[in-house]
């Protein structure tokens, strides 16, 4: 007797297993949302903006970015649905399998992504701290191998060095430790109570001393410091709101934990916000304070810099974690025979394998390029699904929605056609208002209250 697997990422989570209140949903994002990428991309809108125009593009970009992905998360919380359902829910059960394999690529790229931006980190603060001896490039003449010779040469095409070799091994190992654990305890145990306090001492500390640095060169030259060009008001805010929405087709799995919408809503977006708002002014400071070309070396040179960056670099650790995970409930909704572990621990394994192999720094444009069919695949989502009772209903109700594709796919040729035309006016935001418009126009039937909130 044939026994048929379960697919729980494309059926409404259970009461039971609903843990997740409003508290629980800040913690989370506000972690997810901490990390060197978004200080990095801060610190790019200075000095082509101003001061004050490059914080007022943070200021409104988190806020409508934060709000887009709370959105998201309530849709999410309120059917019981994971991303992959709420893809099936809104292009049909067959056309769903593509953007979902999309989702899974992206994922398994940017998670190794992160683990190469950890292991340099770490391997930058070892030898800043005198654990390792400095190098000038990835095999250096000053780190002899246990034979004496000048430097160590691996397998080709694998890391160059015995450090970085161990430090991403050790990180995957960790990820792997991680992932063999429950979700909902490594949020609500030890993110919310350990990891989240730690990392907010950090930025409040390097705050402090980019702030003090600030003081020293003088207030008013540095607010009215004014912008050099290069970079639109709009195209900032573009730009602000990319890092929030690079977390859309990951928020469902996390928000369906939720006990109701309304809490989900309210905790994304509060701990989104912050942790944008705060990395992005903080890249801007370290930018006007301490120009250089590498942040991590400009955050090093602050005291107490090697704790604060350490700290951070290990809360960077739930960023691969959300990944492997997200990517692992999309796997299941394609073959559900192998449970969310089982897929994590592979997609674990491959990915600490491609951080040894694959040069990720040059591969981030096609990360990005990646991305970008996510923003009109969400407009349609947002469109389609938002304030309506009877999603988990839409999952399997037909094959394709011709009307969704065709949407999609309009925005997705908009998002790249707009710099064309226009480079003032970013892509985001006006292909997320036209496939939303032109779904919600389209959309047929649907109960418009929304659910009960879950006991």
């Amino acid at each position: 007797m044939t026994t048929i697997a379960r697919n729980t990422a494309l059926i409404p989570l259970p009461t039971a297993d609903r843990l997740f209140g409003w508290r629980d949903h800040a913690a989370l994002w506000l972690s997810l949302g901490v990390g060197l990428l978004v200080m990095q991309v801060g610190a790019y809108l200075v000095p082509a903006l101003g001061t004050r125009a490059a914080l007022a593009a943070i200021l409104g970009g988190s806020v409508i970015g934060a709000g887009l992905l709370a959105w998201t998360a309530k849709i999410g919380c309120d059917s019981g649905l994971s991303s992959a359902g709420l893809m099936h829910a809104a292009y049909g059960s067959s056309f769903a399998r593509l953007p979902v394999l999309l989702n899974i690529v992206q994922l398994i790229g940017w998670t190794t992504f992160e683990l190469v931006v950890m292991r340099d980190g770490l391997v930058g603060i070892a030898r800043q701290a005198g654990v390792l001896a400095s190098a000038s490039g990835p095999a250096s003449a000053s780190a002899p191998d246990v034979a004496g010779a000048s430097s160590l040469t691996l397998a080709p095409g694998l890391a160059s060095s015995l450090p970085t070799l161990l430090a991403t091994l050790a990180l995957g190992v960790l990820l792997l430790a991680l992932l063999a654990g429950s979700m909902v305890a490594l949020v609500r145990k030890f993110i919310g109570r350990f990891g989240l306090p730690l990392v907010i001492l950090s930025l409040a500390w390097l705050s402090w001393q980019f702030l003090d640095k600030a003081r020293a060169i003088g207030w008013a030259d540095l607010w009215n410091r004014p912008g050099e060009g290069g970079m639109s008001t709009l195209s900032a805010l573009d730009l602000v709101i990319a890092m929030p929405i690079s977390w859309l087709p990951l928020v469902a799995d996390f928000a369906r934990h939720g006990r109701d919408g309304a809490s989900a809503l309210r905790g994304t977006w509060l701990g989104y916000a912050i942790a944008n708002i705060w990395c992005y002014a903080l890249g801007v400071l370290v930018a006007l304070t301490t120009p250089s070309t590498d942040l991590v070396a400009a955050l090093l040179l602050a005291q107490g810099g090697l704790i604060a960056l350490g700290l951070i670099l290990v809360d960077e650790v739930d960023n691969a974690y959300g990944d492997v995970y997200s990517a692992s409930v999309a796997g299941h909704s394609l073959l559900p025979r192998w449970s969310t572990r089982r897929w994590g621990v592979l997609l674990a394994l491959a990915c600490t394998a491609l951080a040894l192999v694959l040069p990720m720094h040059s591969l981030e444009p096609f990360l990005l390029m990646l991305s970008s069919v996510f923003v009109p695949l969400y407009g349609v989502i947002l469109g389609r699904l938002a304030g309506r009772g009877d999603v988990a209903s839409l999952v399997g109700a037909e094959r394709t929605n011709a009307g969704a594709v065709a949407i999609w796919l309009l925005g997705v040729a908009m998002f790249h056609l707009l710099p064309l035309v226009s480079a003032q006016w970013g892509s985001a935001l006006p292909t997320l208002a036209l496939t939303f418009v032109l779904a919600r126009l389209s959309r047929v039937g649907g109960a418009a209250a929304a659910p009960k909130a879950v006991p």
